[in-house]
């Protein structure tokens, strides 16, 4: 899909920055739920992480460890959403929370970046969890966008008609850019890639957001090639006018 028709897609917010994990710091933890407000309180957009439980519960975290986060570990999908909720708590002290607790704190005042987290293949299960809970959620597809380093997850979400990007990196990640990046609508991409001319001349025609821009130079480098990206420990004052330019 080319950019223009993305664009008309997408809420305008999404290209003044996407807070990674939610607008985090040393007082409030990642893809916790004070990060989140923290966020909406700055009009910032949101990007998070979910997994699928043990029960088929969708919990929202980066890593399938808990135990950076909370400090206790613990495999989200070997646990019930149960056992998460009564035995875990972020280091902030709030609760992990669910895909559902996030979707009804921000009720769609800034737009989100849902970032699909497949674990041991289960990529099919989980895009059928995230099309129930988002069938019954989404009142405007123009704040919702969905990523995944797996295609997999993203091709049955198609139904959506929620925009969908693919994640990529170095490596293998790099092979799957190459032959699945047109199977989706939009890519997402480390900022270690845009020195390659195939991605310079992909952005010219395709929407691309860069991922995860920490301070002003990392973001300058490549502002030729963006048309949005995924920051943290940054001012999103500073990350908006940059984007401006």
């Amino acid at each position: 899909m080319n950019k223009k028709k993305v664009l008309s897609k997408l809420n305008p917010l999404f290209l003044q920055g996407i807070a990674h994990r939610g607008l985090h710091n040393d007082k409030y933890t990642e893809n916790g739920m004070n990060a989140f407000g923290n966020a909406i309180r700055h009009n910032v957009a949101i990007e998070f992480d979910i997994h699928l439980t043990k029960d088929n519960e969708l919990v929202v975290c980066h890593d399938e460890d808990l135990k950076r986060t909370t400090g206790k570990s613990g495999i989200i999908e070997d646990l019930t959403l149960e056992e998460i909720k009564n035995n875990y708590r972020l280091l902030d002290g709030g609760e992990v929370p669910t895909f559902l607790e996030v979707l009804d704190l921000v009720h769609e005042q800034v737009p989100l970046v849902i970032e699909l987290k497949v674990f041991r293949k289960n990529y099919k299960p989980l895009a059928k969890k995230v099309i129930e809970v988002l069938n019954e959620k989404v009142v405007d597809k123009k704040n919702y966008m969905l990523i995944s380093f797996d295609p997999r997850s993203l091709w049955p979400l198609k139904k959506l008609g929620i925009i969908r990007s693919l994640l990529a990196t170095g490596g293998e990640y790099f092979y799957v850019y190459r032959y699945f990046r047109h199977s989706v609508e939009s890519v997402d991409l480390d900022q270690t890639l845009f020195d390659k001319k195939q991605i310079q001349r992909y952005h010219k025609r395709y929407l691309v957001n860069a991922w995860t821009i920490e301070n002003e130079d990392q973001l300058k480098a490549i502002l030729p090639y963006v048309d949005t990206v995924t920051f943290q420990h940054m001012d999103e004052n500073v990350v908006r006018e940059l984007l401006k330019r």
